[in-house]
């Protein structure tokens, strides 16, 4: 008998994670939203004994250059793909800049218990020391985990879960950027079911 694994889908729209810096040094003044989501896939460790991983591109901009409109496109594009009942989870990958706005606005209009998870990088992923590819592996395997099912959208970064009701951006350079100062993070990571 075989045990079914989790089906992910990660929804890329850009930002930092998938940013393009000149040189390995450079943190700051790099080009958001230049790594596909294939290419973002590509670089991460295989986890495929524990998650079936595929990704989508939504976008490909600087959180900053979202607007509402994208926001309900993405949310409706959410709502189609989790009614499918192949996929278990949704991972958003967005930018930092506007990533607790887009994580309040779907936890408010996706209908479904399924995870939604967002997930960014406070540095380029052409960086010496990204924070990328940890934090969207995290982010993946909170989405498969059924800990995470009813809890509305979720942030995920610097090994931290936190609801989007409360999670906020308090610094435009550390890797420990967010925080929910009223309530804290709900947990550190979830295991994988």
């Amino acid at each position: 008998m075989s045990v079914q694994i989790p089906h992910i889908l990660v929804l890329a729209t850009g930002g930092t994670i998938a940013g393009r810096g000149d040189s390995p040094l450079q943190t700051m003044g790099y080009r958001a939203g230049q790594f596909t989501v294939d290419e973002m896939l590509d670089e991460l460790p295989d986890i495929t004994a524990s998650v079936r991983v595929t990704g989508e591109q939504f976008v490909n901009l600087p959180s900053s250059a979202l607007t509402p409109i994208d926001w309900l496109k993405l949310a409706q594009r959410i709502n189609i793909l989790l009614s499918d009942s192949d996929i278990d989870g949704i991972v958003i990958t967005h930018g930092t800049d506007t990533l607790e706005e887009t994580a309040y606005f779907l936890h408010l209009v996706v209908r479904s218990n399924k995870p939604v998870v967002l997930v960014g990088a406070m540095r380029p992923a052409t960086a010496l020391s990204t924070d990328g590819p940890m934090n969207l592996i995290n982010a993946i395997r909170v989405a498969a985990s059924a800990d995470a099912q009813g809890l509305g959208a979720l942030v995920v970064m610097n090994d931290e879960i936190f609801s989007a009701r409360d999670v906020t951006k308090t610094s435009a350079t550390r890797l420990d950027a967010f925080r929910s100062p009223d309530f804290g993070a709900l947990a550190p990571l979830i295991t994988v079911r």
